[in-house]
């Protein structure tokens, strides 16, 4: 991809290093706070438990000096106030950082037209999204949010933790960015490409069966890495053996660290890109921002990302309708 196409202009630029510069004046006050608030926040409550757990010693056994009930109690107790109490003191430090996004994000994302950022809300798209490409979660959690439109389709682009059970019990279903979009011709059904499970949830799956049809590409390659699940298997045997594959081997290139998840159902497009860094994230509130070495990487990513979903949305398209929407930016596609 020809990456420097989705860079800001240099007045934008020049706006951003600017809010980077007011950024950091208050990155080192804030920095500063945050190197006493923190001891001074935890000490109290570090040494209300060291106190209550000598208290517990006299009435204990000498074999059960630091570990009855009462103290197993009061070390959880600690740990989640610890938790509640950190953050506190990490308010002022995490509230300047959030701000600095917030601010900055839709300026550096310029080439998206009626960008949107939010934090922390649920998406729109959620509802929609197939369990069958992210497994029936129970809970969900939801960071930062980009909707706009590129490429003459609307989108909605976040961040998502979404897990299943709870306790010891809890699974971690999906977790990454997905990104919803309407494809360029609805899919008369559903259609999911997933990782390939391996062979005893296969047969497990088999004994307890299942609503959908599952299809090979042909291509032993795709095959051996992915799983093809639809409930019209007529409308989607065309897609499967044809250009799902090569969108998924371009996403396995692009995007090496997990393989991603496609989904489509009606009008409705689903990209689920599991990673384990945060997508927007800029650095600690100790370490000095840089435009260039740390807003320019979060363009080049959104604009990858994007660029990949404008490829799966086309895969349901008619050859001559894929063809006349490619010939209008292949540079900024940057897809085949």
């Amino acid at each position: 991809m020809a990456i420097r196409e989705f860079m800001p202009p240099e007045s934008v630029v020049a706006a951003i290093r600017s809010d980077v510069e007011r950024y950091e004046s208050q990155r080192v006050k804030a920095w500063g706070a945050v190197q006493w608030r923190v001891p001074l926040f935890l000490s109290g409550p570090l040494a209300a438990t060291v106190l209550l757990a000598i208290v517990f010693n006299r009435m204990a056994e000498p074999y059960e000096r630091w570990i009855t009930t009462a103290h197993v109690v009061l070390y959880v107790a600690a740990c989640f106030a610890a938790i509640f109490i950190y953050r506190l003191a990490m308010a002022p430090a995490t509230a300047l950082r959030q701000s600095f996004r917030s601010k900055v994000l839709p300026l550096a994302l310029g080439f998206i037209e009626d960008v949107e950022y939010r934090h922390g809300q649920v998406p729109d798209s959620i509802d929609r999204l197939p369990r069958e490409a992210s497994g029936s979660f129970s809970r969900q959690t939801f960071d930062d949010v980009i909707t706009g439109r590129y490429e003459g389709f609307r989108f909605e682009l976040y961040e998502a933790d979404l897990r299943k059970g709870s306790g010891k019990s809890e699974t971690v279903l999906f977790k990454g960015v997905i990104v919803a979009f309407e494809t360029m011709a609805a899919f008369p059904g559903l259609l999911v490409a997933v990782r390939k499970a391996g062979a005893i949830a296969q047969f497990f799956r088999g004994l307890l069966g299942t609503k959908v049809a599952e299809l090979q590409s042909g291509q032993e390659t795709v095959d051996g890495a992915y799983e093809f699940h639809t409930d019209n298997p007529d409308a989607a045997r065309p897609l499967v053996t044809g250009r799902l594959p090569r969108a998924l081997l371009w996403l396995a290139e692009t995007w090496p660290e997990e393989r991603a998840r496609v989904a489509l159902k009606g009008s409705d497009g689903f990209l689920l890109l599991p990673l384990r860094k945060n997508f927007f994230e800029i650095p600690g509130i100790s370490v000095p921002l840089d435009y260039v070495r740390h807003v320019e990487p979060i363009v080049a990513d959104v604009a990858a990302l994007l660029a990949t979903a404008a490829l799966v949305r086309k895969i349901g398209a008619p050859d001559d309708a894929s063809a006349n929407e490619g010939e209008a930016r292949p540079a900024a596609a940057g897809v085949p």
